[in-house]
């Protein structure tokens, strides 16, 4: 059985198992640094949809549908998907997953949907109320401009604070028994509000709440950064890696500089692409999780990695009524080990 250990951390005694990952993008991804990563690379951003919606909905569709390929499952072999994304009533996941006929339990974490999907799909699997889960995400650089800030057509110009929305998803198949990328741990984290209001900012806005769970995931295994191989988080870019590193070190004690990733960081290069402060979006993480990281935990060129996944948990609307930008932060423990924590 699961147990519970110091504030916030659940240990997982009978780990599940992710059976097969996927990840799905676009051509600015396939201009990035892990364009070998991905599963699938649609050549336009339209994916050949009407809309950019309709092209996210396909991105998701088509990394669950890989995912359960690689893990050898038909979908109703599946008895839960947990997924959402970043529009309105989660409707990217919806149209995504309609076809599939696999019970849905629709999840809004912000850009941490993926570590807070595999969390949960792996506290179900483990307390054996599934024996197979699927958890995804996906975001669209298109689709989040036009529903959080302005049409593409405006024309609007970002600030270097900016991060640039993936066109991506990634998609996981946990079972409660097979070979693979185990998930040891998990670790809910609490919203933090530092008062950040800028909504182009986000890497500021979630960094405090990675800060918290980082240091209280610590606290509770009574483990040091060194214990692992990476602490990956999604995704803070460059003005929240530079911010969560800073509070580690003044309110926490911590530093994290020699094992710290970002996902943010390495899905695009940001010295060639205009992506500002780095990569954001569910598809991010998920892209980065599922595409690059599983990946070399399998081939245990990668033993142990705490994801951190981040989320700003602000609306298109909230901003513009004067509202703060709340940021949480999940963890999920992979490994790739035969050896437990």
């Amino acid at each position: 059985m699961a147990e519970r250990i110091g504030e916030n951390t659940i240990l997982l005694s009978r780990p599940p198992v992710i059976l097969g990952a996927a990840a799905v993008g676009t051509p600015a991804e396939a201009a990035g640094p892990l364009a070998g990563a991905f599963d699938y690379l649609y050549d336009s951003a339209k994916a050949g949809a009407k809309t950019w919606e309709q092209a996210e909905s396909r991105l998701q569709s088509k990394a669950v549908r890989l995912a359960l390929e690689k893990a050898q499952l038909a979908p109703e072999h599946v008895q839960l998907m947990l997924a959402g994304d970043l529009l309105n009533q989660c409707m990217a996941t919806s149209f995504a997953v309609r076809g599939l006929h696999i019970p849905l339990a629709g999840v809004y974490g912000a850009c941490s949907t993926m570590a807070l999907t595999l969390a949960l799909a792996a506290v179900l699997t483990e307390s054996g109320a599934v024996q197979n889960a699927a958890a995804a995400t996906s975001s669209h650089f298109c689709a989040a401009e036009k529903q959080f800030r302005m049409p593409l057509e405006y024309g609007g110009q970002r600030p270097p604070t900016a991060q640039w929305t993936a066109s991506a998803a990634g998609a996981a198949v946990i079972g409660d028994r097979g070979e693979g990328v185990r998930i040891e741990a998990v670790h809910f984290g609490r919203i933090e509000d530092y008062g950040v209001t800028d909504s182009a900012n986000m890497g500021a806005a979630m960094a405090p709440a990675a800060a918290g769970t980082i240091a209280s995931f610590l606290r509770d295994t009574e483990t040091r950064p060194r214990d692992y191989d990476m602490i990956l988080t999604g995704d803070l870019g460059a003005v929240g890696t530079r911010l969560l590193l800073q509070l580690l070190a003044k309110e926490h004690g911590v530093s994290i500089a020699d094992v710290h990733a970002d996902c943010g960081l390495m899905l695009y290069d940001r010295n060639v692409q205009d992506v500002h402060a780095g990569g954001s979006g569910c598809g991010c993480s998920a892209a980065v999780v599922c595409g690059h990281i599983v990946p070399r935990l399998r081939a245990r060129t990668l033993r142990r990695v705490l994801f951190v996944g981040t989320g700003a948990l602000l609306s298109g609307v909230s901003p513009l009524q004067g509202e703060s930008v709340p940021g949480i932060a999940h963890a999920v423990l992979l490994s790739g080990d035969s050896e437990r924590m």
